[in-house]
């Protein structure tokens, strides 16, 4: 009970800075599953995008980060809080993805960010497979998402924050062909899903940053 109750604090914290300092606006949110888990996938292109995400839904979405970030108590007690659990740097990728197949098995959506690392510009780089491979075997959809603004407001090696427009726009679910039933879906469906991801997410991407450039 406790931890729910620092969540939600935390979370309405969280998001009403967001709302404040970025106006965040969100459009087709109707696309979000409201029970069960999901792969939410956005684009990346700030240190903010898994801050502002956290307004599209009043449920914990849970997320891996560096173990290093949960050295000190406080941003450590943060993180859970959010929904954030430790992954340490160096580890085999297959380590990662095993926890994120764990999390999502919980009940919880889980947030990959597809292009892994943060990206800077207007186009979409090349995705891991990640999100696909994952939902592949949890038989869990993918929940795009478009988020625009995020890299004026803090650009990749930037300290501060500029109160600039950002704009989330959300798609319609995407299933791993033949992932339903919960097992690991062929090769060529995870590939195929990533490409439709890919897809769908440069469509989101230019919705996104043309409402948050009408927005400023």
């Amino acid at each position: 009970m406790g931890g729910r109750i620092l969540f939600f604090v935390v979370r309405n914290l969280v998001v009403g800075f967001s709302k404040l300092v970025w106006r965040v606006s969100m459009d087709g949110l109707e696309h979000l599953p409201k029970t069960g888990a999901y792969v939410l996938s956005p684009v990346h292109r700030s240190n903010i995008d898994s801050l502002v995400v956290t307004a599209l839904s009043r449920r914990r979405l849970r997320a891996m980060g560096k173990h290093t970030l949960w050295k000190r108590r406080l941003p450590g007690a943060f993180l859970t809080a959010l929904g954030g659990f430790p992954v340490e740097r160096g580890s085999a990728d297959r380590e990662a993805l095993r926890k994120c197949v764990d999390a999502v098995r919980g009940g919880e959506p889980l947030l990959v960010f597809p292009e892994g690392t943060r990206q800077s510009g207007p186009k979409l780089q090349p995705l891991f497979e990640g999100a696909a491979y994952v939902a592949s075997r949890t038989g869990v959809p993918i929940v795009p998402v478009g988020i625009g603004g995020s890299e004026a407001a803090m650009p990749k090696g930037s300290k501060l924050i500029r109160p600039v427009k950002v704009h989330l726009e959300v798609g319609p679910p995407i299933r791993v062909e033949g992932s339903e039933s919960g097992g690991r879906a062929p090769r060529r469906a995870v590939h195929e899903a990533t490409q439709k991801l890919a897809d769908e997410l440069q469509r989101l991407f230019d919705i996104a940053q043309k409402k948050a450039e009408a927005g400023s």
